[in-house]
């Protein structure tokens, strides 16, 4: 490929509404170009990246047994009222009517279409198992998209639907595509984690995320890195272990305390000279399915030690669906603004402990009255002691807790979620009725599982790892070329244009992708440009090397550039590129 027959749009400043440095560099680069909020143009050099990750994951997904298809984009209304996701779905599902006044949706997935479609086309088992994959375009209506194609409205996926007669079978897929992301992310050049994650309202039995590691990543990942754990989990998911020493007898009566203006745990420790881990945050919500017109219909409360957060995924698990209460609603049910709530005092709503909190005596908290905090507070004593289902593991994990397979301590790092496998069992199924006649001519419903792929985020992610002041770090496998020969004065020099031309030549002949940037630009703009991209290697041709009989090269991260004599260059492209 020659610059000349191509098109570059590099720009020196990235807009103003680019948050992230993906975003920004995409943009810079030329990758991409915003048509709407969240719906991107993939211009020529941002298409060739997106090519070469697709081709990689396609290639993979084929090794392992999986068969492609592509599947409509635009959606039947009616599929999804039959799974029940129609009404569940919420507003990132776009929905609107055809002229018959029919309704549809623009595909956020595909469970209800390849369902269907094995439901129509698999009848035995002696069809089973099967797995279809696509990748195909999505569109998700986020309330606020952002962060370029991080979390667009619009995006490619690679989105896998596995079917099969047993849970032993889907198992087995199961693992089969948990080592095929495994060798994808690896070719793809990516630093990476697989964690174990919670199956969120896809649904079904387990699920593994994959995320790149970057600390620009939305996601918190646990993980323990002693020797002999391979534990790693979405901090949504990751148990926190209960302390293993009993809860020790008060020493002291209850005393109430001033803290005037004193409204955040932090806050309360600093002003009474205690630890943080002393302290007992009480955290009001509404549970949804009870709520009601009075003021303690759904109402509950959750106590956490003052130095933890409150894990709402783990917390819906253990009370069901629920939402933070509001100021209004709290002082309704116990007649105190929140920063002085507490146990202490009240009945008539559900209270439930953190393991933590559970084991904790002579702790802070709350009085239920503005400018006050209670000390040396204890269950059994001070208010009804917590007991059985209502003590739960309702904390994000925190780095220094104990690994829950034992090995060590964990610890937390950030990553951005690039796939995403799962275990559906039978939730499609059973709704879609999709089943197959077993070995003994009787109806069964086939179990499911469910793979996913952010192609395009995979691009953002590899961006967030690999950057610097200079532009985008390129894994070389996704660079949207792998080498560029920049000759200094190409159209002048006889010399230097039949140097390059022929460099260029035995590059491309080596098998690798080139180009050759036969502009008419100071040497500056070319160097800086192609920096920006992140093409990994680069060679330069000017008549004073030519006249040493050297080439220029210099790699992407490289600290200088190395002269190689013309004798050296086929074993250097042999040894070096094409290894």
């Amino acid at each position: 490929m020659r610059a000349s027959q191509f098109f570059i749009a590099t720009l020196k400043e990235a807009p103003n509404d680019a948050e992230i440095i993906s975003h920004q560099l995409m943009l810079r680069a030329g990758l991409i170009r915003r048509l709407a909020g969240g719906i991107y143009t993939w211009m020529p050099l941002g298409l060739r990246v997106l090519r070469k990750v697709e081709a990689i994951v396609r290639e993979e997904m084929n090794r392992a047994g999986a068969l492609e298809l592509f599947m409509p984009a635009v959606q039947p209304a009616e599929l999804w009222q039959e799974s029940g996701r129609w009404e569940k779905y919420g507003p990132e599902l776009l929905r609107f009517k055809d002229r018959h006044q029919r309704d549809f949706v623009m595909g956020p997935t595909h469970e209800e279409v390849i369902t269907d479609i094995v439901r129509r086309e698999i009848k035995s088992y002696r069809q089973l198992p099967r797995h279809f994959y696509q990748i195909q375009t999505k569109f998700r209506d986020e309330i606020r998209p952002r962060f370029g194609i991080m979390r667009g409205r619009e995006f490619l996926m690679k989105d896998g639907y596995s079917f099969h007669t047993s849970f032993e079978d889907l198992q087995r897929e199961y693992r089969n595509m948990y080592d095929t992301y495994t060798r994808i992310f690896t070719r793809l050049g990516l630093r990476f984690r697989a964690v174990a994650a919670d199956t969120g309202s896809i649904g079904g039995t387990g699920s593994h995320e994959f995320h790149v590691l970057a600390d620009s990543g939305e996601d918190a990942i646990a993980f323990c890195p002693a020797g002999g754990s391979d534990y790693a989990a979405n901090v949504e998911l990751a148990e926190a272990l209960a302390p293993t020493a009993p809860r020790a007898a008060a020493t002291q009566a209850m005393q109430k305390v001033a803290t005037p203006g004193k409204t955040k745990c932090e806050d309360v420790a600093a002003f009474l000279d205690i630890d943080l881990t002393r302290m007992v945050k009480a955290v009001a919500v509404i549970r949804t399915e009870l709520a009601g017109p009075g003021p303690l219909d759904g109402f509950a409360m959750i106590l956490l030690r003052g130095d933890h957060d409150l894990n709402e995924v783990k917390t819906q698990k253990v009370i069901g669906e629920f939402r933070l209460a509001h100021e209004e609603e709290i002082v309704a049910a116990l007649g105190c603004r929140p920063g002085y709530i507490g146990p202490v005092g009240r009945s008539g709503f559900a209270m439930f402990a953190d393991k933590t909190v559970a084991t904790m005596s002579d702790f802070v908290c709350g009085r239920n009255e503005v400018g006050y905090h209670v000390t040396h507070v204890n269950f059994g004593i001070d208010f009804q002691d917590v007991t059985g289902s209502n003590v739960a593991d309702f904390r994000n994990v925190v780095t220094g807790d104990p690994s829950p397979d034992g090995k060590g301590t964990l610890e937390i790092c950030r990553g951005i979620e690039v796939g995403h496998i799962f275990q559906l069992r039978t939730k499609y199924a059973e709704a879609l009725k999709c089943s197959f006649l077993n070995e003994q001519g009787q109806p069964q419903i086939m179990e499911m599982g469910c793979y996913g792929i952010g192609v395009t985020r995979i691009i953002g992610a590899a961006i967030e790892q690999g950057n610097d002041p200079r532009g985008i770090v390129f894994p070389r496998a996704i660079a949207p070329f792998e080498v560029v020969v920049v000759p200094m004065g190409y159209a002048k020099s006889a010399a230097v244009r039949a140097a390059a031309d022929s460099l260029y030549a035995d590059l491309v002949a080596a098998g690798l992708d080139v180009m050759l940037d036969d502009r008419d630009e100071r040497p500056g703009v070319m160097f800086a440009d192609w920096e920006l991209v992140g093409v990994p290697h680069r060679f330069v041709v000017g008549e004073r090397g030519l006249k040493e009989g050297k080439i220029e090269y210099k790699g992407r991260c490289d600290a200088e550039a190395t002269l190689l004599a013309a004798e050296q260059l086929a074993t250097f492209i042999r040894e070096r590129l094409c290894a």
